[in-house]
């Protein structure tokens, strides 16, 4: 039978093993958009195709996003945002503008988010214009079914009435094709990052004209994605009744990823912290698609839909309408669009498959947030009621553990005993344990209860937007990234920066967090029972230093559950063997 400390030792290396690869790649800061260097042109669809692709940036043969594409000097941000007329868009919490060529939203900054925790730095850039090295934009429109008429396409110049957009000021652009039809889209914006894209069309003519809707949303360059089990970022949409999460690297250029006949739903693309997301009318039948295609070295990303063709009377009008999500995944107001009809709008936000553990600790850290005004501090608050739950099981392996360390002795003397065979050692060994009633896997059970709460408050704290710059106490400014200091510089005194150190720097970036951690677990080990066997008690010598090593690139907030989670099971464990005689 295995004894407790071979089962403890399997389950530290099983939950270093489980986060080894995820430190060792690790990235927490999001990562903003490169600076422009090439600027793609733009295919349209050929007229009379059947069930065509949406217009912009897809041919007419709806297999990928190919064209002669000629690649010319890109501008910067700034340049390519002047080069073409636009309209204004200011709200609470969206800056940017919508071009007036192509009628498409393809410029917006996040006004409450900022690259980094000083809140003077820049806004985070989410849509990027044409011009630029890798636009990244989303457009409406319609496609023609082989009526043969001129349409609105990514050339065409749209007459503005109104002033900036903004929450409940719509703005609303016309063009007439000269051909008896006069086609109007008109965007208006909610308090958050929900436009409404209502298109219609106006029949002047003397016969029906059958048009087909679109939305697509356009995304020039592989964007750098973190690429850990943790966390998916790429297309992705609740389509076909479930949700449909497509790796950029799976997605082979010219075989698009179809979700054919799908009835509402969503679709776009995630990154860490942002989406951007097409929602279509959710009683509608649509085509939806994710694309990749691949023009002189360039990768090319789509996510778009086709609706339902509509006929557009002689003399009459017809219009649609569609939703465009584009802002920060806050659980709280994805939850609310989610309630409003939108289904499963916060799976965005990869809280993985413990979802019904991850997002409670979530809500729980909010709530204590709004009491505390404090995300440490509710990680704290959290931490201490988790013990509190479990107090009485705690109590429980404690105590079978103080009984274990009392017969270390007894112990040692069996194997004196018997220095050959083990089996005989073991029969001994459980014969001490049975009389005392002490149960050597009871010592196991905090361990195994902490796993899957610090691998749910790691996701929390990795993938919510929330967490990302919210302040601690001190030299913590941002519970999301790993402590900022060092003990090689003696935590900021000595003015260098031991990560510019050459091939060792890496190593010297441990800070005073990790530290206490270490401390805290070398502690606790102290009061358990000591292995006999001299390999296993130098090997839990060194899991201490192993952890602090490791858990230094993790979040500061995860090292502070973990040293403040050591520091609370120290004071239950004390009391408890102090009473029993084991401390």
């Amino acid at each position: 039978m295995m004894d407790q400390k071979n089962l403890l030792v399997a389950i530290v290396l099983s939950v270093a093993i489980l986060f080894g690869f995820q430190y060792a790649f690790e990235k927490f800061l999001p990562h903003a958009p490169p600076p422009a260097k090439t600027a793609p042109a733009q295919t349209q669809p050929a007229p009379g195709a059947t069930n065509p692709a949406p217009a912009a940036e897809v041919p007419s043969s709806g297999t990928a996003p190919v064209g002669a594409a000629s690649v010319a000097a890109a501008e910067s941000r700034e340049a390519a945002i002047a080069d073409q007329p636009r309209v204004k868009i200011d709200t609470p919490r969206l800056h940017g503008s919508i071009a007036l060529v192509g009628g498409r939203i393809d410029d917006l900054t996040l006004a409450n988010y900022h690259e980094t925790v000083d809140p003077t730095s820049p806004e985070v850039v989410l849509l990027w214009p044409t011009g630029t090295q890798d636009p990244y934009f989303a457009t409406f429109g319609w496609v023609d079914t082989g009526n043969g008429v001129k349409l609105p396409d990514a050339q065409t110049r749209w007459t503005a009435s109104g002033g900036t957009l903004a929450p409940g000021q719509p703005l609303t652009l016309t063009w007439d094709n000269g051909a008896g039809l006069v086609f109007t889209r008109t965007f208006s914006i909610d308090e958050n990052y929900m436009f409404t894209v209502e298109d219609a069309v106006k029949n002047s003519g003397g016969e029906p004209v059958i048009l087909t809707p679109y939305g697509l949303i356009s995304r020039t360059g592989t964007p750098p994605v973190s690429g850990y089990y943790i966390l998916f970022e790429g297309p992705i949409g609740f389509l076909d009744g479930g949700l449909q999460e497509v790796k950029y690297a799976s997605l082979a250029p010219q075989k698009p990823a179809d979700f054919d006949h799908s009835t509402g739903g969503w679709l776009g693309f995630t990154d860490k912290y942002w989406l951007t997301a097409l929602v279509p009318p959710q009683d509608a039948v649509i085509n939806a698609k994710f694309r990749h295609a691949v023009e002189d070295g360039v990768d090319r990303y789509q996510a778009d839909y086709t609706g339902a063709p509509l006929s557009v009377p002689a003399n009459g009008t017809e219009a649609t309408s569609t939703r465009f999500f584009a802002g920060a995944k806050e659980v709280g107001l994805l939850d609310a669009y989610a309630d409003a009809g939108i289904p499963r709008f916060d799976r965005s936000i990869d809280f993985g498959w413990f979802y019904f553990l991850t997002k409670p600790i979530f809500l729980v850290l909010v709530f204590f947030h709004s009491l505390l005004g404090n995300f440490g501090l509710a990680i704290l608050l959290l931490t201490f009621l988790i013990k509190l739950c479990f107090f009485p099981l705690a109590n429980k392996s404690y105590s079978a553990m103080s009984k274990m360390k009392l017969l270390q002795p007894e112990v040692a003397k069996a194997r004196e005993k018997f220095p050959d065979d083990k089996a005989k050692q073991q029969q001994e060994i459980m014969a001490l344990y049975k009389k005392v009633g002490a149960n050597p896997l009871a010592g196991c059970l905090p361990i195994v209860i902490q796993i899957p709460v610090f691998f749910s408050l790691y996701k929390v704290l990795f993938v919510t937007i929330e967490m990302r710059h919210a302040p601690f106490f001190g030299w913590i400014h941002d519970l999301s990234a790993p402590d900022p200091t060092s003990f090689a510089n003696l935590f900021g005194l000595l003015p260098y920066d031991p990560l510019a150190i050459p091939t060792i720097g890496h190593f010297l970036a441990i800070g005073a967090w990790p530290l206490l951690m270490g401390v805290t677990m070398f502690l606790q080990q102290k009061l358990n029972p000591q292995p006999v066997d001299p390999v296993q008690a130098k090997m839990f010598m060194f899991l201490p230093i192993v952890f602090t090593y490791m858990l230094s690139a993790f979040p500061a907030g995860l090292v502070i559950y973990w040293s403040w989670n050591n520091l609370l099971s120290i004071a239950q464990q004390w009391t408890i063997m102090h009473r029993q005689g084991a401390a």
